[in-house]
């Protein structure tokens, strides 16, 4: 190739249009990354800098391992009878995400390749049940959810906030659709001529093509549990021991003189922004992990749905 041909391809390659975009692309990015670093290097700062505001650019200058040893310590020391309610309130976020998770599996496998691959009569019903309670509002369902735990006399305890945890329509709906585009038809006839029955094809044939969904409902169900707030917020808010962190977060900010100086006034242990940043940075590590043991699995899972043409 000639060296004006190159030059050719090359003023083509970074012509004004894309250079445009690049730089709209950068701008984009910088308005969503900088908030993030300037709220992360806030836990590593203390609150005395953060009132000089003498930290340099987003507050980098002030950031020492110290203050966040400072800040940990002052999340221990938080909540009655010494403290330690801020670990317990991880732990029992890690309870529910992780067990309704592994419910959510244990219900949205079968019931998706029933949809998929059976064929009876209220499949069409099932289907539309299943479409309706994915964009069904979670607040709709939470005071109806109340009355039932509390019919039991189960309102502060973790096991029927997991067990709800479990019904995951949108899991029903991905099985659904990963057994639609990737087990074909003839492939479930041919296991039934086998002399298959309908569970034996289900674990023998279907669960072993089904790992990217697996993962994927796994890290939807795990990402819906871990952030949900008002279903905890409505059945544990009675028991101190047992709160998500996603409640215990809104705890620990109407405790912080910075919002309700009254409430924080009876407090031995003070919250303020670099504590709070602290305990947010924490809470959102478990999603991190997740996300990052799913990615190969998500990016795998844009082209669940597709047809091949």
């Amino acid at each position: 190739m000639s060296h004006e041909t190159h030059e050719i391809v090359g003023s083509r390659r970074w012509g004004v249009g894309r250079v445009s975009r690049i730089v709209v692309m950068l701008v984009v990015a910088g308005l969503f990354v900088l908030p993030i670093l300037g709220f992360i290097a806030m836990a590593f700062r203390s609150q005395e800098g953060i009132e000089a505001g003498g930290d340099g650019f987003l507050g980098l200058g002030g950031m020492s391992w110290e203050n966040v040893v400072y800040s940990w310590g002052q999340l221990m020391g938080f909540g009655p009878g010494g403290g330690g309610v801020f670990l317990r309130w991880i732990m029992n976020s890690l309870i529910v995400a992780v067990v309704g998770g592994v419910l959510a599996l244990i219900a949205a496998l079968p019931a998706g390749y029933a949809l998929a691959r059976l064929r009876f009569g209220s499949r069409r019903f099932w289907l539309f049940a299943t479409l309706l309670a994915m964009v069904m509002p979670n607040t709709v369902l939470v005071i109806p959810l109340f009355l039932e735990v509390n019919a039991i006399g189960a309102v502060g305890q973790l096991w029927p906030v997991a067990v709800i945890m479990g019904f995951f329509p949108f899991g029903v709906y991905l099985s659904y659709i990963h057994f639609m585009t990737t087990m074909p038809p003839e492939l479930v006839e041919a296991a039934r001529i086998d002399g298959l029955g309908e569970v034996a094809i289900f674990f023998q044939v279907a669960l072993p093509i089904a790992k990217q969904v697996v993962a994927l409902i796994a890290f939807f169900s795990f990402v819906a549990n871990w952030t949900n707030f008002f279903l905890p917020l409505a059945l544990l808010t009675s028991n101190q021991d047992n709160k998500t962190i996603s409640i215990g977060i809104q705890e620990l900010i109407g405790a912080s003189p910075l919002f309700n100086a009254t409430v924080a006034a009876g407090l031995d242990v003070k919250l303020y922004m670099p504590q709070l940043a602290l305990a947010t940075v924490i809470s959102m590590i478990p999603l991190l992990v997740v996300f990052l043991g799913a990615q190969r699995f998500l990016i795998r899972g844009q082209t669940v749905g597709a047809v091949k043409g």
